[in-house]
């Protein structure tokens, strides 16, 4: 058998900026994020020095308008970055993709002046943002949530408890979802709330299953002010704002689903070319191979179906219906992979001396956030079939 071991993604960039922009990415995960992602999971540090960096070096910002700092690039490319990432550690895939969540908000719905005056620090000035939608009670029936926003003339007080925060007593700002209506979807209005504003607390970080550097947490708004300044958009916009949201992170975790998958599989090859059993190695097995080449075609699937995704995206064609799709495929996509990965691996695959166990852990909470794949499928049957009947 020739030696064949993990090769880079041979990605299809659309501009020289966009390959030049790759080749940093890639240069820093091996420099500041890879080397150390093992040791620091299984610590539950969260890698704030490392956020500070992506954020001088003008990651966190790449989706958005250069007019207030941001990185002006595509969603196309804004994903392959994302990929990148979470390939080195999910733990910072998934936080950029969930502070570039909590910026949309604003970046698509404030007036100028909000642009203006918040956009440049939470685009490149080193804060780190999280999104508030989930509650206790409220998790994939979102437009049931109950916090409440009331307002007294020109500040809003806000009451209430959110749950499973990315960032959660970390972030600098929140995004919040609060109710300032009646009961349904158009009660709810959006909020940018500091992260050191009176009355905002958070819990002790929830215990997981995996991506143990990365807190998530509940938090408590108990009387805190905000004044009307900070609301975004209409009242009773917050839930299509919301929304609007979602499909964009969707395609976020779809990204971070396919680099933990990319790794996993790295991983697989790396082993099964080295492992020698019967006096040869275990890659020229037939049956290891076939689980190989499955392992790579989902992949492949995966990563074309997110990127046919952005481009409609970055087109200003509608994308819900493939955003949701690339969701459900990709996550799941990732969970079969890395378990996969594990079997290959035989009892060292079982072991935290190999990173194979880890990415099986982390794959299982992307079938889970920002709407699980029963979600994504409803999702894609109401494009197909129309509402359900009531």
């Amino acid at each position: 058998m020739t030696d064949h071991g993990p090769q880079p993604v041979e990605r299809q960039l659309p501009t020289e900026e966009a390959r030049d922009l790759l080749a940093l990415v890639r240069d820093l995960v091996q420099r500041e994020i890879g080397p150390t992602a093992a040791e620091e999971e299984e610590a539950g540090r969260f890698p704030r020095e490392v956020f500070r960096l992506l954020s001088a070096s003008g990651l966190l910002a790449l989706p958005y308008a250069e007019e207030f700092g941001g990185g002006g690039q595509p969603y196309e490319v804004y994903l392959q970055v994302l990929e990148e990432l979470a390939a080195a550690r999910l733990t910072v895939g998934l936080g950029v993709s969930v502070h570039t969540l909590a910026c949309h908000a604003l970046a698509g719905y404030g007036t100028k002046e909000q642009q203006a005056e918040h956009l440049p620090a939470m685009l490149g000035g080193g804060l780190l943002g999280a999104y508030c939608l989930s509650e206790p009670s409220s998790g994939s029936d979102a437009a049931s949530l109950r916090t409440r926003a009331t307002r007294d003339g020109d500040t809003w007080t806000i009451e209430g408890t959110k749950a499973w925060i990315t960032h959660g007593g970390i972030a600098d700002f929140y995004t919040v979802l609060a109710r300032t209506g009646g009961e349904g979807a158009h009660g709810i209005t959006a909020f940018l709330v500091p992260g050191d504003a009176p009355g905002l607390s958070a819990a002790a970080p929830e215990r997981k299953m995996g991506m143990k550097g990365s807190p998530t947490a509940q938090l408590h708004f108990d009387g805190v002010r905000v004044a009307d300044a900070r609301r975004i958009g209409e009242e009773g916009q917050g839930f299509a704002i919301a929304l609007s949201a979602l499909d964009s992170g969707r395609l976020g975790i779809a990204a971070c689903a396919i680099g933990v998958a990319q790794s996993a599989l790295d991983e697989a090859l790396a082993f099964t070319a080295g492992r020698q059993q019967f006096g040869r190695p275990i890659a020229d097995f037939q049956g290891l191979r076939f689980m190989l080449a499955d392992m790579a075609t989902q992949i492949e699937a995966g990563r074309a179906l997110y990127l046919a995704a952005a481009r409609l995206r970055d087109a200003g064609l509608p994308f819900s219906k493939q955003a949701a799709m690339a969701k459900l495929f990709c996550t799941d996509a990732a969970m079969r992979v890395t378990v996969d990965a594990v079997q290959l691996l035989g009892g060292y695959g079982y072991t935290a001396d190999f990173p194979a166990e880890r990415y099986m852990r982390e794959a299982k909470v992307l079938q889970i956030v920002e709407g699980t794949n029963q979600i994504q499928r409803m999702v894609i049957a109401r494009h197909l079939a129309g509402p359900e009947s009531r």
